[in-house]
C-alpha cells in the first residue's frame, strides 16, 4: 500500500462514511486539514463565521438528512464557543461528528496559546469524546465516531485531531463502516402486556415523540391511535412533525408547565408514549404534572428514557417503525365489537372538538389581521396560508409560537424542526443546515429577534452557498419570554411594569441593513396581509431572503 498522510486518511475514511458537508471555521490547528481538502473531490467544506452558527448548521442538516454531520472547530475557543449548540444538538439527538484542531503533540506540555484538554470539555454534550494520538488509529477511530453517532439512540460525538497525526505519513489500513441496525423490535412479551392494558383503555392518550419522525413510523402510529381512536399530542420540547398535524386524532404539543400537562393526562386513564419525553418542564411546580394512577406505557429507542421520572407499568425498549406493528396485531385480536365501537366514537369526537378548536384559532386569526404592529397569530396564520405543502419550517419563534402547530400542516416527518434544547441561536442557522439537506423543499425559518441576533452570522453562509431558504424574524424587539415569566413572579417588576435588560429598542436591530450586508435580500413587513405575498416572492426567487416582520410588542395576558 502507499503512504498516506493523516489528512488524506481523514478525508478518505469521511468520504468511506457517505459525508457530504463538512461543517467550520478553520483555525492554524486545522491547517493541515484545509490543506487536504484542495485537492478532495467529494466533500464540500461549508464556511459559517462562529462556532455556534457552524455546530446548529451541522446539527440542521444531520436531522433533516439523518446522515452524519461533520463539525471542524479550532482548539479550546473554537470548542468553547461551540457547547450551546452541542447542548441542543445533544437534547436533539443529532448524529454528528464534532471535530476540533489541536496543537502538535510534541508542544503540548508546554501549554501554548490556545490549547486545553479538549476531550473532557466535550464530554457532558457527547456520546464519546477522544483524541487521535497516532496516525495508525485515525480510520479506526473516525469509523467508531461515526458508528457510534449513528447508533440508536444518535447523537453526537468529538475527536480531538493533533496536527501532527493530520502531518503524519505512513502505511494505514483505512477499514470499513459500521452501522448499528436500528429497527429493532421490542420484546413480544412486552407488547402483548402493552396491548393488554391499551385494548381495555377507556380515555387512552398517545404522546408522540421524535423517535417516531426520525424513523419514519407516521402510518404505524396513525394506524394504532386510530386503532384506539386515541387523542394524540406531541411532546412539550418537540423538534419534529412526530405525528400529522392535520389528523383529526392530533391536538398540538403538550405546554411546558406541569399544571397544563396534568390537567391533559387528567382526562386519560392509560398514557401511551412513543418516543415521547416524560418529562421535560420549563418551570418548577408544586403540581406534579403526572397524575396519580395514571398507567404508563412507553416505548422508546433509548433504554434511559424508560421509567427515568415515573414508575412505568410496561416499558418496551424498541423501535416504533418496527414495533409499532407487532402491537396494532396484539391490539386488533383484542378489540371486541364494543371497544372498536367505542374507538371509532372516541375518534368523531375528538375530529369535532378540534375541528372546533381550530374554527375558533382561524376566526381569532381573523379577527386579529388587520391590527398594525402585527399580532404574532395573524403573522403565524399568514405564514400558514401562504407556505406551499411541500415546505420545511424550522422554528425558534419562541413567545411568538402560538398556534403555530395547529395552523401550519406538518405532515411528513421532515416538514417540521424546532428547537429542542431550548439554547436559543439554533433556529437561524438550522434552517440553512436544513436547506442543504433538502435542496428540492423550500425551508422557511421562523426565528425571534432577540434568537437571531446570536447567530445572524449564519445570513452570510446562506448568501455563500447560494441557499434558498427564507428566513422571517418575528420582530417584537425585545426578549419577550423574559417580560412574559417574570411578569407571572409577580415581583418588583410586576409592581412597576418595568423590566430590566430585556428591552431591543435603543438602538433598535435593522435586519433589513443587517441582512443586505451579509449578502441577503430583505425587506420589513408591517401589516400582516404583506406576509403572504413576501414569502411567496421570496420562495420563487433563487437565493435566500429575509423578512424582518414588525411585531405588536405587548406580553401581558389580555
Amino acid at each position: 500500500m502507499p503512504l498516506t498522510s493523516g489528512k488524506r486518511a481523514f478525508l478518505d475514511v469521511l468520504r468511506q462514511e457517505g459525508v457530504e458537508y463538512m461543517f467550520g471555521n478553520p483555525g492554524t490547528t486545522e491547517l493541515p486539514l484545509m490543506d487536504g481538502l484542495v485537492e478532495e473531490p467529494v466533500l464540500t467544506y461549508v464556511l459559517a463565521l462562529q462556532e455556534a452558527a457552524v455546530i446548529a448548521m451541522a446539527d440542521g442538516y444531520a436531522q433533516a438528512s439523518g446522515k452524519l454531520g461533520v463539525v471542524s472547530v479550532h482548539v479550546a475557543p473554537g470548542l468553547g464557543n461551540a457547547l450551546g449548540m452541542l447542548y441542543d444538538a445533544q437534547k436533539a439527538g443529532a448524529p454528528l461528528l464534532v471535530t476540533a484542531g489541536q496543537h502538535d503533540q510534541t508542544f503540548n506540555v508546554t501549554e501554548p496559546i490556545l490549547w486545553a484538554d479538549l476531550p473532557p470539555i466535550a464530554r457532558p454534550f457527547v456520546k464519546w469524546s477522544a483524541e487521535v494520538h497516532r496516525l495508525e488509529d485515525l480510520p479506526r477511530m473516525v469509523h467508531r465516531a461515526a458508528k457510534t453517532a449513528l447508533a440508536p439512540p444518535t447523537g453526537p460525538v468529538f475527536l480531538s485531531l493533533p496536527a501532527d497525526v493530520l502531518q503524519a505519513e505512513g502505511v494505514i489500513e483505512l477499514g470499513a463502516p459500521t452501522r448499528v441496525a436500528s429497527r429493532i423490535r421490542g420484546d413480544r412479551a412486552a407488547i402483548e402486556a402493552a396491548a393488554e392494558v391499551l385494548a381495555r383503555s377507556e380515555r387512552p392518550l398517545i404522546l408522540a415523540g421524535d423517535a417516531v419522525a426520525y424513523g419514519d413510523a407516521h402510518a404505524e402510529l396513525v394506524a394504532v391511535a386510530e386503532a384506539l381512536g386515541a387523542k394524540v399530542y406531541a411532546e412539550g420540547v418537540a423538534n419534529t412533525a412526530s405525528f400529522p398535524t392535520s389528523h383529526p386524532l392530533f391536538l398540538g404539543p403538550f405546554l411546558r408547565v406541569a399544571p397544563a400537562v396534568r390537567q391533559v393526562l387528567s382526562e386519560a386513564d392509560v398514557l401511551f408514549s412513543v418516543g415521547g419525553d416524560l418529562l421535560t418542564l420549563s418551570l418548577p411546580s408544586d403540581i406534579d404534572p403526572m397524575p396519580h394512577g395514571l398507567e404508563i406505557v412507553h416505548l422508546d429507542t433509548d433504554p434511559w428514557e424508560l421509567g427515568k421520572n415515573y414508575p412505568t407499568g410496561v416499558a418496551i425498549l424498541g423501535d416504533p417503525k418496527a414495533t409499532l406493528p407487532e402491537l396494532l396485531a396484539a391490539l386488533e385480536s383484542r378489540m371486541t365489537p364494543t371497544r372498536r365501537r367505542l374507538a371509532k366514537e372516541r375518534l368523531e369526537a375528538t375530529r369535532a372538538a378540534k375541528a372546533r378548536q381550530l374554527g375558533e384559532l382561524r376566526a381569532r386569526a381573523r379577527a386579529e389581521a388587520q391590527r398594525v404592529p402585527i399580532t404574532p397569530l395573524a403573522a403565524i396564520s399568514a405564514v400558514a396560508d401562504a407556505i406551499p405543502p411541500e415546505a420545511v419550517v424550522v422554528d425558534e419563534s419562541i413567545s411568538s409560537s402560538g398556534g403555530l402547530r395547529s395552523l401550519v400542516r406538518s405532515d411528513d416527518p421532515r416538514s417540521f424542526f424546532g428547537l429542542r434544547g431550548g439554547g436559543i441561536g439554533w433556529g437561524l442557522p438550522a434552517a440553512t443546515g436544513v436547506q442543504l439537506a433538502l435542496p428540492d423543499r423550500p425551508v422557511v425559518g421562523l426565528i425571534g429577534d432577540g434568537s437571531a441576533m446570536y447567530t445572524c452570522q449564519a445570513l452570510w453562509t446562506a448568501a455563500r452557498y447560494r441557499l434558498g431558504v427564507t428566513y422571517v424574524i418575528l420582530n417584537n424587539a425585545s426578549y419577550r419570554i423574559l417580560k412574559q415569566r417574570t411578569h407571572a413572579m409577580k415581583g418588583y417588576a410586576y409592581q412597576a411594569d418595568r423590566y430590566v435588560a430585556m428591552d431591543l429598542d435603543d438602538p433598535a436591530v435593522d435586519f433589513v441593513r443587517l441582512a443586505e450586508s451579509l449578502g441577503v435580500r430583505a425587506e420589513r413587513i408591517e401589516k400582516a396581509s404583506d406576509i403572504g405575498p413576501a414569502l411567496g416572492r421570496a420562495i420563487a426567487t433563487p437565493g435566500p431572503t429575509l423578512l424582518d416582520v414588525t411585531l405588536d410588542r405587548s406580553f401581558k395576558p389580555a
